[in-house]
């Protein structure tokens, strides 16, 4: 890395920053249904992912489902009580942010994340955030990750981008990010092309090693020394 560049570590939110991987269908489908909703889970899929490209609004949301009456108090009332952060988020976090510059990459409506990162003071925390709702592509698509460097006015070797869905690694290597499979206890196989964590815990460490070396600027992640897992 050149002298003065910032080093940037990119977080994932679903999975990642927050314990709930699958939000749609194990989260906002039971919701949906406690509140009456009898729409099945590929219906409320195909509104979410409308959303989360920022082609319809919260409320429009909401009203498919019923429930336009009761926003945004319904809205505070799923996003308060449904997604909790994971237990290892603020320690590690707080730890790489003496150190590093936090940025978050998520497939996400862009209303939401922003009221999850204030209520949760992750602001103060993380730098930069680029959703799908603003950026009006979606993981894995390419495009977005070329947004998360141009917001970042970053070079892909001065990053790490860690998620939990292998499917998203591809696209942000070949721009030269190194990437981290976050591959919580019970989750994925052994058999991962990446650096592989169970924990974020295990995030800075990680970190230190890759950022304390002087990565080449070809595509695709580097080779990589330590013992965490990985099929180079």
């Amino acid at each position: 890395m050149s002298p003065g560049k910032t080093r940037w570590i990119v977080f994932d939110a679903m999975g990642v920053i927050f314990d709930e991987a699958d939000d749609v269908s194990n989260r906002l489908v039971p919701f949906l249904r406690r509140r009456g909703c009898s729409a099945d889970g590929e219906t409320v899929h195909a509104a979410y992912r409308q959303a989360s490209l920022g082609r319809i609004a919260p409320r429009e949301l909401r009203n498919g489902f019923g429930l336009g009456r009761e926003y945004p108090a319904v809205e505070r009332e799923y996003l308060d009580n449904c997604l909790q952060l994971d237990p290892h988020l603020l320690e590690t976090a707080e730890a790489l942010a003496g150190k590093y510059s936090l940025a978050i990459l998520s497939n996400d409506v862009a209303e939401w994340s922003a009221y999850l990162r204030k209520r949760h003071g992750l602001e103060k925390l993380f730098r930069i955030t680029v959703t799908s709702g603003e950026a009006g592509f979606r993981k894995p698509d390419p495009a977005i990750y070329r947004i998360l460097l141009e917001r970042l006015r970053a070079d892909g070797k001065d990053c790490l981008f860690i998620d939990d869905r292998r499917e998203n690694l591809p696209p942000a290597a070949a721009l030269g990010i190194f990437s981290v499979w976050l591959a919580k206890e019970g989750s994925g196989d052994q058999d991962a092309a990446y650096p592989r964590i169970g924990s974020l815990a295990e995030l800075p460490g990680l970190a230190d090693e890759y950022f304390s070396n002087s990565p080449s600027s070809s595509p695709g992640n580097p080779p990589f020394s330590k013992g965490y897992h990985r099929v180079l």
